[in-house]
């Protein structure tokens, strides 16, 4: 059974008429990128599915439950990674823990045994102006975790770093989910990033968008095969 599913979703915003019926799911433990043009609605799919904004028709469900227009049951993070930079990074990473109601002093110290592992259990105490790029996404991410572990919602977090280094986010968020078990909704417009992250491959349309085609990424996929996806997914991205 599909962990998340998303039901005949659409949407119009303003005039524009920006998601038409889109349907998907993603099961336990998977990865499932979610590919298409700029501007063709994928972070608004995600606002859908976060309960930030409400579809005009259509539901949202968790592990069988209708979760429509509700907050607080999936963790999302946009591509701006939106540290306090008036707190230190272990406090930026406990927020979520003291929303859940936890004590500061406990939530300091989940957080402190979660940044050895996301390799920060030396910046505990600077804060988000002082570390890199890829340092503040990976704490930022940490924070995404902490909120809600079994469910990321990952709207092109690593756009904004160099290639170097989203070369490194994107090998080590593939360690990470083989590690926590974590099901993932992870939108992008790089093909590349998506041959790389997903175990499924939904390629949208242009707006209002719609669903064109489904790839079902293999753990082992060699240079071949990735070339001829590749090849089929800017076919269906050209303009019409």
């Amino acid at each position: 059974m599909s962990y998340l599913e998303i039901r005949n979703v659409s949407k119009t915003l303003g005039l524009v008429h920006t998601l038409n019926n889109v349907s998907l799911s993603v099961n336990r433990h998977e990865a499932v990128v979610i590919l298409g043009p700029s501007g063709c609605g994928k972070s608004t799919l995600l606002n859908i599915v976060a309960g930030l904004i409400p579809p005009d028709e259509g539901q949202i469900y968790v592990d069988g439950r209708n979760w429509t227009g509700k907050t607080g049951r999936m963790s999302y993070m946009q591509q701006k990674d939106l540290l306090l930079p008036s707190r230190t990074i272990l406090d930026n990473v406990a927020i979520p823990l003291m929303l859940k109601g936890v004590s500061k002093k406990e939530a300091r110290h989940t957080a402190q045994q979660h940044l050895e592992e996301f390799e920060l259990s030396g910046f505990v105490n600077y804060y988000p102006r002082q570390l890199s790029g890829g340092m503040r996404q990976r704490a930022a991410l940490l924070r995404t975790y902490l909120f809600a572990s079994d469910i990321l919602l990952l709207d092109e977090p690593f756009a904004a770093l160099d290639a170097i280094t989203r070369r490194r986010m994107h090998l080590w968020l593939k360690q990470l989910q083989s590690r926590y078990r974590c099901s993932i909704l992870f939108v992008t417009h790089d093909i590349e990033e998506a041959l790389l992250l997903a175990d499924r491959i939904l390629v949208l349309s242009a707006r209002p968008a719609a669903i064109l085609q489904e790839f079902i990424i293999p753990p082992q996929l060699d240079i071949h095969d990735q070339q001829s996806i590749k090849e089929k997914i800017l076919d269906l991205l050209q303009p019409a």
